[in-house]
């Protein structure tokens, strides 16, 4: 949740600069060491490493699910459930990862899905974010509620910037997104269709997070706890969701304590508003949180652009199949590009959703964990586990490319 910004250094800001400005000096901004494979080899150790340096609050908000979070977990223990039989003898092999999408070459089949709020979870998350997509070539993905505008995040942009949309109610703001999104670089459209109301994430509530923020003595016990991250976001100061600011002029009395601001703007979205923005956006238009596979048709026949198979990393609602469970029976009612996204975390994860149908991969939490763990270095570490990872595990079923990945199993 964004942290109230009342125009000037906040009382948490005035408290934690003068303080940390110390510890900066004394050791807390070292370096990080060059051999990054040997400390943090898995994304499990990244993960583990942010959740030393991020507040319980803002961990909790990254990583938890809604309800008893079975979702959170079936969508890991379905993933483990795909295995592949190992094949031999084929000589040395240099596996290609390279793909396309929406007719553009990609040098890997995965990218960097949106989070809302990135930049409370680590301070810069955005642009890092940006950077690392337009230095590897792969597509980024900005949520409507994230910490920076699109006329901010623009100059980081590369060419594969995709906009996520919550769906405004109102049309005139509905127009003026779009025209902003298009006008700072993003080439492609992503309409969110899974959250008609907000989720409850008890987690998130249990860890203190209100709407408007709460700065009580227990989060800044929290934030004492992380030198680096207090640091950073005191000199940034507080986050907030600024490619929403023009629009809010209303109150949040009576809201969920996990809703945010961009819950003011938002409609749950229909048919016909699928329609009017696949008529106002010119370029690629993507759906996204589909399960249903009867949704999935319907929505080939509106002129969408791909179908972006997610159950929001079980966020939303407890009660729904594993992503991966979905994403078979999707693939046979669609000839759409497919995306698929939720507990990927691994490379191995990443072939086997290609192996069951899908055209390409995003990862959300990943790429924040790295961030949480490494700061700017930790997306470029993250792409280097996930790629030889993928490499490694091709040379053992002799897949030469990710066309030549063999049927997956179901393992017991």
């Amino acid at each position: 949740m964004p942290l109230r910004d009342t125009g000037h250094r906040s009382d948490i800001t005035a408290g934690i600069l003068p303080i940390f400005a110390a510890g900066q000096s004394s050791g807390l901004g070292r370096k990080y060491p060059m051999d990054l494979h040997r400390k943090y080899p898995a994304l499990t150790d990244l993960r583990s490493a942010a959740h030393k340096r991020i507040p319980k609050f803002v961990w909790d908000y990254l990583d938890s699910g809604t309800g008893a979070e079975a979702a959170k977990a079936r969508n890991r223990q379905e993933l483990d459930r795909i295995g592949f039989l190992p094949s031999i003898l084929h000589g040395e092999l240099k596996p290609d990862l390279r793909t396309s999408l929406f007719g553009r070459d990609l040098p890997l089949p995965f990218g960097i899905a949106p989070i809302g709020m990135s930049g409370l979870i680590w301070p810069g998350a955005e642009p890092h974010l940006a950077a690392t997509s337009k230095s590897h070539n792969i597509p980024y993905c900005i949520s409507t509620v994230a910490t920076q505008s699109p006329e901010d995040i623009a100059p980081h942009l590369g060419e594969n910037a995709w906009f996520q949309l919550y769906p405004p109610r109102d049309p005139t703001i509905r127009t003026d997104m779009l025209t902003r999104a298009r006008t700072a670089g993003f080439n492609a459209l992503v309409l969110t269709v899974d959250v008609p109301e907000s989720s409850r994430r008890e987690r998130q509530v249990r860890s203190g997070l209100t709407n408007p923020p709460t700065i009580t003595p227990r989060i800044l016990a929290q934030i004492m706890t992380c030198p680096t991250w207090a640091f950073r976001t005191a000199k940034r100061g507080m986050p907030r969701m600024r490619g929403i600011d023009k629009y809010i002029n209303a109150s949040t009395k009576g809201m969920s304590p996990t809703a945010h601001m961009g819950y003011l703007l938002r409609t749950s979205p229909d048919w016909d508003y699928v329609k009017w923005l696949r008529d106002a956006w010119q370029g690629p238009f993507i759906i996204k949180g589909v399960m249903h596979p009867d949704d999935a048709a319907a929505l080939e026949k509106t002129g969408v652009d791909a179908i972006w198979v997610s159950n929001h990393a079980g966020r939303q609602f407890d009660g729904t199949p594993a992503s991966v469970e979905a994403l078979p029976a999707i693939r046979a009612a669609t000839k759409l590009p497919v995306i698929f996204d939720s507990g990927v975390e691994n490379g191995l994860d990443i072939l086997r959703a290609l192996a069951l149908g899908a055209d390409f991969v995003m990862l959300g939490r990943a790429f924040h964990f790295a961030l949480g763990a490494l700061g700017a270095k930790g997306p470029d570490h993250l792409i280097d586990i996930l790629t030889k990872d993928m490499i490694a595990n091709m040379g053992q079923l002799g897949a030469a490319d990710l066309k030549s990945l063999p049927p997956p199993l179901q393992l017991a």
